[in-house]
């Protein structure tokens, strides 16, 4: 500090000192409020991002940071445990990333169909700042539904269209909170949405659980006489209207799950072809399987529609690490950007255990490592 070796100024007239030097240790002792980065946005050709105004190119590198080593969701601890959660940004940080992907569940911003969380909300502006300090960029995931429990139950009596005008309200609060931000890389609409084919049971609007969790979110009950992608692109449009009105500068996109295209067997209803026009880059989640690297490239390539493609969601959850490695290697430019996971294990601590599990996350953290710093050299 500059007073270290002198006296404090003194106080202005009538001011005891006693009062002075709370205020002056305060303002030693805080940190500045680091600057957000440049805003980044989709480059003219369409094919990638870059900073704005100078025009360097951004390619996403990033982690979803969707839940802690017990399964917490980050809402469950950053109102108690904040130093986890910069601790966490801090290690994401220096593994490379400049992306870091947040989770963030409806019932722990919306107290009601139209009332948000203020102090979530506070919350929130405060991770911004985090971010910013980290030189991270944010995308913030939303609606979500992970936890069963936490679902609201007047969330889940809501009919079709009183539910997206709750999620619409979600989402002009949350883009609102973070308006004129550029540290916010990108809104995702959802996680992982679906348009069923037929009709499901009052209230059923969630996919089967994946490890506790409920990944998969219905944004219909009944298809009715529609085309589920009219529904996709309906839904899509009504979302995104509602973030770009409360934030115009942000790019939008949504989590697809790699069986949304428009081909025989299983699918999300969110045909790329048909959302891609409300978006302002398509988002897919690929797991590569082992021994069929070629099948999924061909599902990446699916989804170039015209507009940026990042891969969102990524893990050797079934293939090994190398072969994940060489996945990545072999799209090359057809991926503007990818995003994998961090659990709050840094790879000193994962090389302390010998649990499956830990083994497997620590050949992916130093698989990213390893990317990272090769792909920064060539840029």
């Amino acid at each position: 500090s500059g007073y270290a070796n002198t006296a404090p100024p003194s106080p202005p007239c009538g001011v005891p000192m006693t009062r002075l030097l709370p205020l002056l240790a305060l303002t030693l002792s805080t940190p500045a409020v680091a600057a957000d980065p440049p805003r980044v946005a989709v480059t003219k050709d369409g094919k990638g991002f870059a900073r704005v105004p100078s025009g360097a190119p951004f390619r996403p590198w990033g982690f979803n940071y969707d839940h802690d080593p017990t399964g917490r969701l980050i809402e469950d601890y950053w109102a108690d445990e904040w130093d986890r959660v910069d601790r966490d940004f801090r290690a994401m940080a220096k593994l490379g990333a400049n992306v870091v992907r947040v989770h963030l569940q409806l019932g722990r911003f919306m107290t009601g169909p139209d009332v948000p969380d203020a102090a979530n909300l506070g919350r929130l502006g405060k991770l911004l700042d985090l971010a910013a300090r980290e030189g991270l960029y944010l995308n913030l995931t939303g609606l979500g539904c992970y936890h069963k429990a936490d679902v609201p139950a007047w969330y889940d009596r809501l009919g079709e269209a009183e539910r997206w005008d709750v999620q619409a309200r979600f989402w002009a609060a949350v883009a609102g909170k973070c308006k004129g931000r550029s540290v916010v890389f990108c809104y995702d609409l959802m996680n992982e949405p679906v348009v069923p084919g037929g009709r499901r049971g009052a209230g059923d609007w969630l996919g089967p659980a994946f490890g506790g969790k409920h990944f998969v979110q219905l944004v219909s009950l009944d298809q009715k006489d529609r085309p589920r992608p009219d529904v996709a692109r309906a839904w899509t449009k009504h979302l995104a209207a509602a973030v770009r009105k409360a934030d115009p500068d942000a790019l939008v996109t949504v989590g697809l799950v790699d069986w949304s295209l428009d081909r025989p067997g299983l699918t999300s209803g969110f045909v790329p072809e048909r959302v891609a026009p409300e978006l302002d880059f398509v988002s897919v989640h690929l797991y590569p399987e082992a021994g069929k690297l070629d099948e999924a490239l061909k599902t990446l390539d699916g989804f170039h529609v015209g507009k940026p493609v990042v891969v969102e969601e990524t893990f050797p959850l079934k293939c090994g690490p190398d072969e994940l490695g060489r996945f990545v290697t072999r799209a090359g430019d057809r991926a503007a950007g990818w995003v994998g996971f961090y659990w709050g294990q840094p790879p000193e601590e994962l090389r302390r255990s010998r649990e499956f599990k830990d083994v497997l996350t620590l050949g992916w953290l130093e698989l990213f490592e390893r990317e990272g710093t090769a792909r920064r050299s060539r840029e």
